[in-house]
């Protein structure tokens, strides 16, 4: 247990980049490092997670205690990663109400961003190596890429890789800044929960959200919520932490905690609830054969993601150099810690703006 509080702290502390590269650097820990799972085990629960709805790199966390530990690994895997990100959002909601402004951290930013670019691709391909599995998989990851990259929604990708699998197996077989806003706290913990009970896929989906309840109602404006974006962007850990900045600002630090567990809960009552169930169905040939479809739609989104967030990343040949060094440290030294990797990102991000 210490073992897995102490990997999922670690990762909720340097996991800058968003949902994919926090797979990609949950990989890195669970597969290589530790050797707890295998890759086609890792991409079983990636599609379980990616099949209910909020956070997908929060719901992997709490998965994947709880095949380790449990209940019990299952809450403290993913507090553990969640509350590192909570802290510095809280810390910055409260500098932001008071000065009015976000410290500065683009020097540093600019070198991790390559470097978990780096760690996405290195965790891309061995996924796609143990997905692609046939030519209708290959021609399933190729076609999702492309839909991820036209800006297609994800869970209609990832569904209709399912069922294109189901319907290929079946024709085989010839079968068919405010000042603190006064906000209800019951009305404030409803309006997260509801969120994080029905949004699908990553984290940058929440923002869609926050702006129809909060800024379309007036509640904050929409300078107040890029500034939630930029600290969930510029922090370690689950974008969803962007909801601690903005329960903060509307109701103080009481805001802060109950848009925060509202956000969350259903994450941590869905895996609990619903993984027993999609273990009990994995006996199913038609179930197995919907999430090989998942699967493949997965990792090519992960891969999308991994590409769009390099091309805003890698913009000069700062940024380049760090990622082809990083790139060569992932595949050249498999048993790096990826902390190294992105401390030392950030290390050379900063030396090279100063240059």
């Amino acid at each position: 247990m210490k073992e897995l509080i102490s990997l999922f702290l670690k990762l909720g502390v340097i996991g800058f980049g968003g949902p994919a590269a926090h797979i990609a650097m949950m990989r890195q820990e669970v597969v290589i490092r530790k050797k707890w799972m295998t890759d086609e085990e890792f991409l079983h629960l990636i599609a379980v997670t990616n099949l209910i709805p909020g956070p997908n790199s929060t719901e992997m966390s709490i998965i994947i205690g709880k095949k380790q530990r449990g209940l019990k690994g299952l809450l403290f895997s993913g507090l553990a990663f969640i509350v590192p990100a909570v802290i510095i959002t809280y810390i910055l909601s409260v500098l932001y109400v008071r000065y009015g402004s976000l410290p500065s951290v683009q020097p540093f930013l600019l070198g991790i961003k390559p470097a978990i670019i780096a760690i996405i691709i290195s965790a891309v391909l061995p996924l796609a190596k143990s997905s692609f599995k046939s030519p209708v998989l290959i021609i399933i990851g190729i076609t999702a890429f492309i839909l991820s990259l036209l800006g297609v929604h994800e869970i209609l990708i990832m569904a209709g890789g399912g069922l294109l699998m189901i319907m290929l197996h079946f024709a085989g077989k010839n079968n068919i800044l405010l000042s603190l806003a006064v906000l209800p706290l019951s009305k404030l913990f409803f309006i997260f929960f509801k969120i994080g009970a029905i949004l699908y896929g990553s984290g940058y989906v929440l923002f869609a959200f926050l702006e129809t309840e909060f800024v379309d109602t007036n509640l904050i404006t929409s300078q107040q919520l890029a500034d939630a974006i930029a600290v969930g962007q510029m922090t370690p850990g689950p974008l969803f932490s962007s909801v601690t900045f903005i329960g903060y600002i509307l109701n103080g630090w009481q805001g802060a905690v109950v848009a925060t567990s509202g956000v969350f809960l259903p994450a941590f009552l869905f895996i609990a609830l619903l993984d027993r169930l999609f273990t009990r169905f994995s006996t199913s040939d038609v179930f197995r054969t919907f999430l090989n479809g998942v699967i493949a739609a997965s990792v090519a989104l992960i891969a999308s993601t991994g590409i769009t967030l390099g091309i805003n990343a890698i913009t000069n040949w700062q940024t380049a150099l760090i990622f082809i060094i990083a790139l060569a440290v992932t595949f050249y030294f498999k048993s790096v810690n990826s902390a190294f990797i992105v401390v030392g990102g950030a290390f050379a991000g900063y030396l090279l703006y100063l240059v």
